[in-house]
């Protein structure tokens, strides 16, 4: 699959995943908490902090009928409306310079996720290096059509979307401009399950798409994204946030900084481990080969006396003849007066 940059960072599967801290509206309406969320993502060790681009009316109208409340009782946002919520959820498009600047400042990238034609050409004004489309928007046509064209690299959420609807997305986006496209496999549950994270998608999109693929995990935790970078994740987008304690809209399911920071190492560990298909001895393990078994004399054997169980044994360190050739000994005279502790060797039969 193709490799690019994003920023100054080699996005694919020769290097580290690329982690990126989702604020949303974890910034609670105050540009101070936003700053310091970009700092801590930093400090954390996140490549990128990402925003969300809308206002509640490019979003929705403010209306309480029928599906406009929000009434599902394990809905984090119950007792709201659409307008209400994303209202309290938007980030002030006047914030994004001064954020963006902080993060450039800190050595990370800021970009966004925009959620109308508008909200594109704002955010091409301030020079964001990518797109991120979430999922809620993944058919909207004329959006990954301006996105395209803008001639970035493009990060899709794919849930809430049917296999041909991704289909459809991704042909919209080629045909339009995008040629660095990453997919990220997504559940659009809030917070969602280890059981409905279905990780094994990951490899499936990439063959399918023949494009990187990635994860934005709504799981607790940091298991789930571990495991996607086992199964060739090359993006890990997480929920943000100073303190869940404290409150916002997406807090239950967002990573406090220490989290962040054990979410950059151990993705990092899994990408190092994952290393090549290797059989044999590495030259790491060659000190460990003095700790093998292998075939001893443990008790004074007289010459002419015969080698058995008693007298033989595979036992640890590992300068004797390998264990598998002590059958050719049992039964057997020994050459000359062996020592216990003696470690076998051919010439002593």
């Amino acid at each position: 699959m193709n490799e690019f940059n994003i920023g100054s960072y080699n996005i694919g599967s020769n290097n580290k995943p690329f982690i990126i801290a989702e604020m949303s509206g974890n910034h609670n309406q105050s540009l101070e908490r936003a700053m310091e969320i970009v700092q801590a993502a930093a400090t954390a060790g996140a490549h990128a902090i990402k925003l969300q681009t809308y206002t509640a009316d490019t979003m929705t109208m403010p209306s309480s009928k029928g599906m406009f409340a929000i009434t599902d009782e394990q809905s984090l946002w119950k007792g709201k409306n659409l307008y209400e919520l994303y209202e309290e959820a938007h980030t002030p498009w006047e914030w994004h310079e001064p954020l963006f600047a902080k993060a450039k400042e800190l050595g990370i990238l800021a970009f966004s996720s925009p959620f109308d034609e508008t909200a594109v050409d704002f955010l091409e004004s301030l020079h964001v290096p990518a797109y991120k489309i979430a999922s809620f928007e993944n058919t909207d046509w004329a959006l990954l059509k301006k996105v395209a064209a803008t001639g970035k690299p493009v990060i899709m959420s794919t849930g809430l979307a049917t296999l041909a609807d991704i289909d459809e997305s991704v042909r919209i986006l080629r045909s339009n401009g995008c040629q660095d496209l990453i997919l990220l496999k997504c559940t659009s549950t809030y917070p969602a399950s280890p059981e409905n994270s279905n990780l094994k998608t990951i490899p499936y999109l990439k063959e399918i798409f023949q494009c990187q693929v990635g994860l934005s995990d709504h799981t607790l935790g940091i298991g789930a994204s571990v495991a996607a970078v086992a199964l060739g994740a090359t993006v890990i987008e997480k929920h943000f946030t100073l303190s869940r304690a404290e409150g916002g809209v997406d807090s239950a399911f967002s990573l406090e900084p220490k989290e962040l920071a054990d979410l950059v190492t151990e993705t990092g560990r899994a990408f190092f481990a994952l290393g090549k298909v290797q059989t044999g001895i590495q030259e790491a393990e060659q000190k460990s080969l003095r700790f093998k078994r292998s075939l001893y004399v443990v008790k004074d054997i007289q010459k002419g006396a015969l080698f058995t169980k008693e007298n033989l044994r595979a036992i640890r360190p590992g300068d004797g003849l390998a264990p598998k050739y002590a059958e050719h000994f049992w039964g057997k005279p020994a050459k000359e007066n062996i020592q216990a502790g003696t470690a076998l060797s051919w010439d002593l039969l």
